[in-house]
């Protein structure tokens, strides 16, 4: 910065040199001091040079000090980064993006299914297999309750909804600090599990009349009843 100003200062005339001197109030320090050295330089000597030049040097040398601190300061926390999340961090789908795709748009399975890719990638094997276990004896609880509701003529979408929040809860206490339980992670993006979730619902929603078809005859009614008031 001081080489800067004083090349700076010496394309300046000696009437603006002085009154960077005499105007110093609104000007950096180091620019003031630069001013006063190419006025000398020049055989001209501005009489507050001895006067000013010491409180102006401290200024400065305060202000270098400063910025070499917060550089230093900067360099620390990007090394401290670097050995938070080292070059081999898995990429993996973080608690919010598994929580997200538990609710909504797929249910507990859009979660279950990314938490399993997470366990995958990391080699859990076993872990895996008991998601899966779990995956499937919560999906035949949530099919009876369903059912039930339908039969005695409650909506069921309600019930599915909040029966998502006890998958989340598994997901993220027990299996999560279990098997995955590392902080050191890339997140993975999201724009795939999307796209295959639209492509669920859009196969789900083709699929459900012959679902329907396969319930008794009062669930049939109920179902039929619930995807009229929808339209």
């Amino acid at each position: 910065m001081a080489e800067e100003y004083a090349d700076k200062m010496a394309r300046k005339t000696d009437a603006e040199l002085r009154q960077y001197v005499t105007g110093r109030a609104q000007y950096r320090d180091d620019a003031v001091l630069a001013a006063f050295d190419e006025l000398a330089r020049r055989g001209q000597p501005h009489p507050d040079d001895a006067l000013v030049r010491p409180e102006l040097e401290a200024v400065v040398q305060a202000q270098a000090e400063a910025a070499r601190e917060a550089e230093a300061r900067q360099l620390a926390e990007r090394d401290a980064t670097a050995e938070e999340l080292p070059a081999t961090a898995p990429e993996l789908y973080s608690q919010g993006t598994i929580a997200l795709f538990s609710i909504l748009p797929t249910s507990m399975i859009g979660g279950g299914v990314l938490l399993g890719l997470n366990l995958l990638r990391l080699g859990r094997k076993r872990a895996l297999v008991g998601l899966g276990l779990f995956m499937l004896v919560y999906l035949l609880v949530a099919a009876n309750v369903i059912t039930y509701m339908l039969i005695q003529g409650l909506n069921p979408f309600l019930g599915s909804l909040l029966f998502n929040v006890p998958a989340v809860i598994v997901y993220l206490r027990w299996f999560w600090p279990r098997y995955v339980h590392t902080e050191h992670y890339r997140s993975r993006g999201v724009i795939i599990p999307i796209l295959v979730s639209f492509a669920l619902i859009w196969g789900l929603r083709q699929a459900l009349p012959y679902l329907i078809k396969q319930q008794p005859k009062a669930v049939q009614k109920e179902m039929e009843q619930i995807m009229k008031e929808q339209r």
